[in-house]
């Protein structure tokens, strides 16, 4: 017996037991990053949108006062895309689609909108998502 070299079955079995653990802490925190990631796709549209309000705002000045009438409301909505330059597919992604966000509260001086965003489509994440603009914390999450 003194030329065996290898693990012991106890060995083995304990190398088992603590990869088992690993994994059962590892999975439910995985799992909870999903919905995260999948939220990403309607903060990096968020930003598409709120560089174009911006756009929309410089362009048209402070003094204008038609925000509201122009690029307020659904995204999606005719007037607003058009005076936003957007296509009907330009916001169309895996889990939002470009009637999934709102715009609201447009200010001129300093720029400022909120933009509110409702998942509708079947394998999007739960809950819902408000990008407030020259906040700390731009897009905020709810009901994850």
């Amino acid at each position: 017996m003194r030329g065996k070299k290898g693990f012991t079955l106890i060995e083995l079995m304990v190398v088992i037991l603590i990869v088992g653990i690993l994994a059962a802490v590892a999975v439910p925190l995985m799992r909870g990053r999903i919905n995260r990631a999948k939220w990403s796709e309607a903060n990096a549209s968020c930003g598409t949108i709120w560089t174009s309000v911006r756009a929309y705002i410089a362009e048209k000045g402070p003094a204008y006062t038609g925000y509201a009438a122009d690029i307020q409301g659904a995204v999606s909505s005719g007037s607003v895309a058009k005076n936003l330059g957007f296509n009907p597919t330009d916001l169309e992604g895996t889990y939002f689609t470009t009637a999934n966000y709102v715009i609201s509260g447009v200010v001129a001086e300093p720029p400022a909108c909120v933009i509110t965003v409702t998942p509708s489509k079947a394998n999007a994440p739960p809950g819902s998502g408000v990008f407030t603009s020259g906040t700390a914390e731009p897009f905020v999450i709810t009901g994850i």
